[in-house]
């Protein structure tokens, strides 16, 4: 009973201290990555900020999924108002951006359009945004590493590459969903316009078919007249 009673102490021991190494880890761990979807009216443009930090690094990727032309104008400037990157009349596109302290500003532009609207979809990625703490706080909270002969560099390390290819997993999936979204919304209005063509040309057959009998009767009609 006493070794069981010590196995158990020391197990809650453990126990209490990885749990305490996984939450700290986890706190490195959140994600910087967002997506939206929205609609762009005809003939107007929306314009969406982000506040970044010197070092760091903005990714944004776009695409058009619905609307004539699957076609849109986009540009990205800096906080100074300079534009860094412009697009005219794309239906996707992607751009890195290494920044500086401020608000940058990205605007998708419809006002070509004065009839379509357009179903956009853009996705940002943030690298390096850290926060001020310092990365090796977590380990004032750990005692007896050596005494447990655990390495928590190599498990910040191995939940840090899990993190990463899981988010990049995501990323491709969203990418992919947003893909295939612009596919059957050009598909849709393709068979859309199909029956519409294939409805007119029906009624341009028959009314075709109905002039032909219409004149081949007219051809065997004996319009003389019979004098009684």
């Amino acid at each position: 009973m006493e070794l069981a009673r010590v196995f158990l102490c020391v197990l809650s021991v453990f126990v209490a201290l990885v749990s305490e190494r996984l939450v700290v880890l986890a706190s490195f761990s959140q994600s910087l990555d967002s997506d939206f979807t929205f609609t762009l009216p005809a003939g107007r443009k929306e314009c969406f900020y982000q506040t970044m930090k010197k070092d760091a690094s903005l990714e944004i990727e776009y695409q058009v999924l619905d609307g004539a032309g699957l076609d849109v104008d986009f540009f990205i400037s800096s906080p100074s108002g300079q534009v860094l990157f412009s697009d005219y009349r794309k239906s996707d596109g992607v751009h890195t951006v290494e920044t500086e302290d401020g608000d940058y500003m990205f605007c998708f532009d419809n006002t070509f359009s004065a009839v379509s609207e357009k179903i956009i979809f853009f996705e940002l990625i943030l690298d390096n945004m850290d926060t001020d703490e310092d990365p090796d706080d977590w380990k004032e909270y750990v005692h007896g590493t050596d005494m447990l002969d655990m390495k928590l560099e190599d498990i910040m390390d191995t939940i840090n590459s899990v993190k990463a290819r899981l988010g990049k997993s995501v990323q491709i999936q969203t990418v992919l969903r947003a893909f295939e979204a612009r596919d059957r919304n050009l598909q849709e209005s393709n068979f859309d316009r199909v029956n519409f063509w294939s409805v007119i040309n029906l009624i341009v057959m028959v009314l075709i078919s109905a002039v032909q009998v219409y004149l081949v009767r007219s051809l065997f009609e004996d319009k003389r007249k019979i004098r009684t």
